[in-house]
């Protein structure tokens, strides 16, 4: 539909007041979807997921998928060894992970003994460590496709401090392929769940932290906020004069995370100008 050039709007939450009193079924939450929809309630533009970040995504999930199969293969290979025979299992003992997983790797078990329980063990071993590995240079791979779409789409993210491969390949996945639906900056840091909430009473004015939003950019702009903390003069500065203000730490980290939410869409947003400018000179 987008492509034929009709207006796609995502519905984000049913309406709880209309639930509540029809029920729920999914001619009624088709109906009150179309209700939001019409009325422009409740409803975004969603992801095109037509360009690279959703080859990025793509490759991402496939990733993720790979890394939790190697901490199974792993997890399977130490408690296998925890059983094995003593004579099996005492020369692996002080062996760091890649050489117990490159030495048992290389075994060389006798197939045919499959019956006897320390071919068994030889077996087994044997095998967990080749799918380790395998998985090992798996990753290795996507990674390297990961970081070549990252750097294509937005070189100057990963010039800044504390922003790693991985937290820059998460927000440019949460920006989407097509970021100008964002109305602003505040559309952004919403998005990632770092926008204040107030949570004022009376005289005391305060804000909270926003628990919406995606999550998986929150805590990627978590991490590159306690980075910063750590390795940034100016970051450090800037936290110390929020605590001498009276904030706590959390309320400084929080406003920390605000600011590198503007930060962040600012790059995107003029790397997705640049790119489609060069798309229309093309």
């Amino acid at each position: 539909m987008q492509a034929s050039g009709v207006e796609v709007l995502e519905v984000t939450a049913p309406d709880k007041h209309d639930r509540r009193r029809r029920g729920k079924n999914d001619h009624f939450d088709a109906e009150s979807a179309a209700h939001a929809a019409f009325a422009k309630r409740h409803t975004v533009t969603p992801r095109s997921r037509d360009g690279m970040v959703e080859s990025l995504r793509v490759l991402r999930v496939c990733r993720k998928t790979a890394v939790q199969a190697r901490r199974i293969a792993l997890q399977m290979i130490q408690t296998t060894i925890v059983c094995a025979p003593d004579r099996l299992r005492d020369p692996l003992r002080q062996m760091t992970r890649m050489q117990l997983i490159r030495t048992l790797a290389a075994w060389r078990p006798d197939l045919t003994a499959y019956r006897e329980v320390e071919e068994a063990y030889r077996i087994s071993l044997k095998s967990l460590a080749r799918r380790y590995l395998e998985l090992h240079d798996e990753i290795a791979d996507l990674d390297d496709m990961i970081e070549a779409i990252v750097k294509e789409l937005a070189p100057e993210l990963l010039e800044q401090t504390a922003i790693g491969l991985n937290s820059a390949a998460q927000l440019l996945l949460t920006a989407g392929d097509n970021p100008e639906r964002l109305k602003s900056e505040a559309s952004f840091a919403a998005l990632c769940g770092v926008s204040p909430v107030p949570a004022s009473s009376g005289k005391t004015i305060r804000h909270r932290l926003n628990r919406g939003g995606d999550r998986a950019a929150n805590s990627a702009i978590h991490i590159i906020a306690i980075g910063r903390l750590r390795l940034d003069p100016r970051t450090q500065a800037y936290v110390a004069k929020r605590i001498a203000a009276g904030n706590s730490k959390l309320e400084a980290i929080r406003s920390l995370k605000r600011y590198i939410a503007r930060e962040v869409f600012g790059i995107i947003m003029r790397r997705q100008k640049q790119i489609n400018q060069s798309q229309i000179a093309a």
